[in-house]
This record gives C-alpha cells, sequence and structure tokens, in this order.
C-alpha cells in the first residue's frame, strides 16, 4: 500500500487501491450503514442560478419518475450527500486513502475519467466499475462547486466517482450528480456534477476532520495544484474568442475574428440591425459592446451566416488560424454558450468530425459528434491539436415526429466556404463581396434542406 502520509501519491479507481494502481481485487459485499446526510449549499446556489424551474429541467426518466415516486420529482433533492460506513471492509487488503484535486485547479477542456456502476442492481459483475470520458465542459458557482462534463453517463451512476488524470494516476474530482439532463423534454448530453472538495468542506462542517487521537476522519489529501495533465492550458486563450450576442429575447454565439468583426448565424440576430455582444476577455472581466449587422444571408439562402461589426474595436484579439482542409475523424472543440447563456460563463464540448459533405469537390458541410445545444448555433468548431479554426455551428438535428433533438449530431458551415470572402472584403471593404453566399445552386439547398431548421436553436430563450 501506499504511504498516507504522502499526499502527492495517487489512486486508480476501482473498489480497491493498492499503491495508486488498479487492481482487480473486490473487497467483498457489506452491509453499509449511514452516517450522515450533508449538503452543499455552494452547490444548491449555483443550481438554483442555472437550472430555472421556467425553464422545465428535469433529471430522470419517465420510467425512474415511476419507479422512485416525488422524491425523484424534487430536483433539490440533488444537492444532498450521503456518508457511509462498510464495517465489513475494514480488514480487507488494499484500502489505500483516495487524494482528490481542488477543482479550483480545473480548467476547461481539460480531458477526465468517470468511474461508476450503471444497471449495478440488474448485474453487477458486468457493469461494476466502468468507465467513461469526456471534458471539462464548464465551471460554476463558487469554489467551482459544479462542474459539467460531456462524458456519457448512464442512469445508475449518480453517486460515482469523476477523476483527472496525470502520469497514469487518476485524482477524485467530483462525485456524479445527475447523469442525464433534460430541458423542456431536450436531452441536453451534459452531465452534472459536484465538485468533492465543495463536499468534504461541507461534511467537515458537522464533523471533526480529527479524532483525539490525531487519526484522520476524513481520508483524503488534496493535491498540489502542479499536477501534469495533458491538454491544459490548450483552449484558454481560443475561449476569448468567443462572443455571446443577445438581440431581445433571442441569443446565440459568435466568434471574434479581428477587432471588429465577428462571425455568427443569421438566426442568432433575430432580424434585428444591431445586437449585444458580451465578451469575457478574461475570467476576470466582461465587456458590453454594441455590434451592427453588416451582412446576413437571405432566409431562403443554403446558409445561415452573418457578420456583425462592433461600433468600438478591441485592443487585443487572439489571433485565429483558418483550416484549409478537414479530416474525418479528427479530434474537436466546439465552444460556445449553449443551454445556460448569460447565466454561465462559455462552455465547451468535445468530439470528432464525423464528416464533411462535399459539393462540386469543395467542403460544404461539416458533421462533429460533440455536444451541440440551444444557444451554440454561431459559436466554433476548433481543432484540438492546433487550435485552427474549422467552422462556425448552424444546428443540430432533430426529429420533428417526436420532437426529439439529437446533440451529438449537428451541422456547421466549413470555413473554406467564408474566409475567402472575408480576405477579399478586409482589403475592400466592398460588403457586397458577401452576396455570393446568397446565389448556392440547387443542389447546395437541397443539403442543407435536408437537416431542416431546428427552432430551438432558433429562438433559445433566456
Amino acid at each position: 500500500g501506499q504511504d498516507f502520509d504522502d499526499p502527492a501519491s495517487g489512486f486508480k479507481p476501482s473498489l480497491s487501491w493498492t499503491a495508486g494502481r488498479l487492481t482487480d481485487a473486490q473487497p467483498p459485499h457489506s452491509q453499509a450503514e449511514m452516517l450522515m446526510l450533508c449538503s452543499c449549499p455552494e452547490f444548491r446556489q449555483i443550481f438554483r442560478t442555472l437550472f430555472s424551474k421556467l425553464d422545465k429541467w428535469h433529471f430522470y426518466s419517465e420510467e425512474e419518475k415511476s419507479e422512485c415516486g416525488k422524491l425523484q420529482n424534487d430536483s433539490l433533492g440533488l444537492v444532498w450527500f450521503g456518508v457511509l460506513q462498510c464495517p465489513g471492509w475494514q480488514d480487507c487488503p488494499g484500502g489505500d486513502h483516495p487524494q482528490y484535486i481542488s477543482s479550483t485547479s480545473l480548467q476547461k477542456g481539460e480531458p477526465l475519467f468517470t468511474c461508476a456502476s450503471p444497471f449495478a442492481s440488474f448485474s453487477s459483475h458486468i457493469f461494476m466499475n466502468t468507465f467513461s470520458k469526456g471534458i471539462v465542459s464548464n465551471l460554476a458557482g463558487e469554489d467551482n462547486a459544479m462542474i459539467l462534463t460531456d462524458a456519457r453517463c448512464l442512469p445508475g451512476t449518480e453517486g460515482g466517482g469523476v477523476y483527472i488524470k496525470s502520469k497514469d494516476l487518476y485524482y477524485l474530482a467530483g462525485l456524479i450528480v445527475a447523469p442525464l439532463c433534460w430541458k423542456a423534454n431536450e436531452w441536453i448530453g451534459l452531465t452534472l456534477v459536484c465538485s468533492v472538495g465543495s463536499i468534504i468542506k461541507n461534511i467537515g462542517r458537522f464533523l471533526k476532520v480529527f479524532d483525539y487521537s490525531g487519526k484522520r476522519m476524513l481520508p483524503f489529501w488534496t493535491v498540489p495544484d502542479y499536477l501534469t495533465i495533458p491538454g491544459r492550458h490548450r483552449l484558454t486563450q481560443l475561449l476569448s474568442t468567443v462572443a455571446l450576442l443577445e438581440s431581445g429575447r433571442v441569443w446565440g454565439s459568435g466568434v471574434i475574428i479581428s477587432p471588429k468583426l465577428i462571425l455568427t448565424c443569421r438566426h442568432v440576430l433575430n432580424g434585428e440591425s444591431t445586437v449585444k455582444v458580451k465578451i469575457h476577455p478574461d475570467s476576470n472581466r466582461c465587456l458590453v459592446l454594441k455590434g451592427r449587422v453588416l451582412f446576413a444571408t437571405k432566409d431562403n439562402s443554403a446558409y445561415d451566416v452573418a457578420v456583425v461589426e462592433l461600433e468600438e474595436g478591441l485592443s487585443a484579439v487572439e489571433t485565429i488560424t483558418a483550416a484549409s482542409e478537414f479530416n474525418t475523424g479528427e479530434d474537436v472543440y466546439i465552444v460556445g454558450y449553449g443551454v445556460f447563456g448569460q447565466r454561465c460563463s462559455v462552455s465547451v464540448t468535445s468530439g470528432v468530425v464525423s464528416a464533411v459533405v462535399t459539393a462540386d469537390s469543395q467542403p460544404v458541410m461539416l458533421q462533429t459528434t460533440c455536444a451541440v445545444h440551444a444557444g451554440a448555433s454561431g459559436g466554433p468548431i476548433f481543432r484540438k491539436n492546433s487550435g485552427e479554426l474549422l467552422g462556425i455551428v448552424s444546428s443540430n438535428a432533430r426529429n420533428n415526429t417526436v420532437g426529439a433533438s439529437y446533440p451529438h449530431l449537428n451541422f456547421s458551415i466549413p470555413i473554406t466556404v467564408l474566409q475567402p470572402l472575408l480576405s477579399v472584403y478586409t482589403q475592400s471593404r466592398d460588403i457586397s463581396v458577401f452576396e455570393t453566399l446568397n446565389t448556392a445552386n440547387d443542389r447546395l439547398h437541397a443539403l442543407w434542406r435536408l437537416q431542416g431548421r431546428l427552432s430551438s436553436l432558433q429562438k433559445s430563450k433566456l
């Protein structure tokens, strides 16, 4: 086993921890004793802010509601956590004390893993300790009490661990609160997580951390912030290039391509000639500017595109490199203000380019497996390895027959369609160069009509 006094050691998630490595040895089944229930006020506060009752949020399937009764209908029950003790495990081998990482040191875009047991009550030997992988999609609340991830989790994973990996060891970052989230009957495709640091802090308010002998009652060590985590800092600068655009009660995203120009989708503008633009140059500042609609494609255009010009130019803008080619299967990020809009900072989801659709041998549509939600329209797709801009999000797929949206099937406009026109405009300042977007041929119209319009993206409510 590892030295309990070594706060820098880690572990791999399993029912048994031995010297930081995953082991097949598992403790026998044991009756658990409930020691206490503890709420997390920091998590509760941000939960109430983001998950408004007006948006008709729910976190359980219809089957679970019928099985579990009114308790499941009370979303505030999600902010309570239980502390269990298994007396039958006291003499088991292994059982090294886990380490946790403070959520204040997490960054968006960092890879994370979950280890939990979906459907384990039906067949524990099959489903026990299954893994999933995603990224930190967003962080919110005091000390980042709430973590949102695009890791795919299933019913029964509630209470499972969420981990950050460093040098082949896993460090606990949070507990799964809700693996499935619906907003007005639309599946969001994000998993709701509470920071384990916030939970432990609140448990400590009711229990003494040390008993009279000096032995630690809460067997956790925090981990230094200098962990080596792959992918850290890659997205930080790119996040500042994404803007929130508001037009009345309609809102969406946009990507800043120069000190005064923003690319977005036509439907985000809601037919207005001016929009409110909110930009976060860093985590501590928010700029609110006025934008004038320079150009917007016609309603019958194949492309849903607009160019907004800021009345005041930005003093510093991160330079974005436009991609010149696209590769099916390559890793990408989509960044935008989907789901929560101004109530939360910009979100990130990860996936791959699932398809590159061409017409006349030229890319005219990109599809990705990133989770895309209402409000993400106009947001950028970035290549994971280089940060190059691949395109802007237009919509996701919707089955109008059953009224279901599919966040992991979405459609974007390749930057190669727009970049040549932007370059000409930069030199000539002639807005008519964008009229080419209104003259697409019938084949292009047919390609984009197959995907249809998604009203929840076009009319996202604040």
